[in-house]
């Protein structure tokens, strides 16, 4: 299956840092998901779907000690927060770069998403339209390997 998506304004690169708006050139399993609860979810999916919660956020302080972890908001560093006006993270997957072994300034937040209306660029994660997100969700689990290349 060959679906349209938006990847990341700084292009794809093998050196993620930090801040770059790039899509890391990898290979990234799926771990869990977000899903707004006032928002519905029309396909089922074995991978885990939390309900995402108006305090929810995300860590992008490369030296703070939740770097690229789910935070509750507010929080003193900077953070992504996760429930949003744009409805990109209705559906939000979280993608296993720099999460099991955290590296400093090698990137955060790098999700699967919903993208924008004309698929304008993330800042690095990866987007799908919703009907996409739709038809893709009932697929994906915990062995789906998403792969970036160039």
């Amino acid at each position: 299956m060959v679906l349209r998506c938006a990847l990341g304004k700084g292009g794809i690169t093998a050196f993620k840092r930090e801040g770059d708006g790039a899509t890391p050139l990898a290979r990234m399993r799926l771990l869990y998901g977000f899903k707004r609860p006032d928002k519905k979810v029309h396909s089922s999916c074995t991978l885990p779907l939390r309900a995402l919660r108006r305090d929810d956020g995300w860590c992008e302080v490369s030296n703070d000690r939740n770097y690229n972890r789910k935070v509750r908001i507010p929080y003193g560093a900077s953070h992504e927060t996760m429930w949003r006006k744009d409805n990109l993270y209705d559906i939000c997957i979280v993608m296993d770069w720099n999460i099991n072994q955290r590296r400093r300034a090698k990137g955060s937040a790098i999700f699967f998403h919903l993208a924008r209306s004309g698929y304008t660029p993330t800042e690095g994660c990866i987007a799908l339209s919703r009907a996409d997100m739709d038809r893709l969700l009932p697929y994906l689990s915990a062995q789906t390997v998403i792969r970036v290349l160039c």
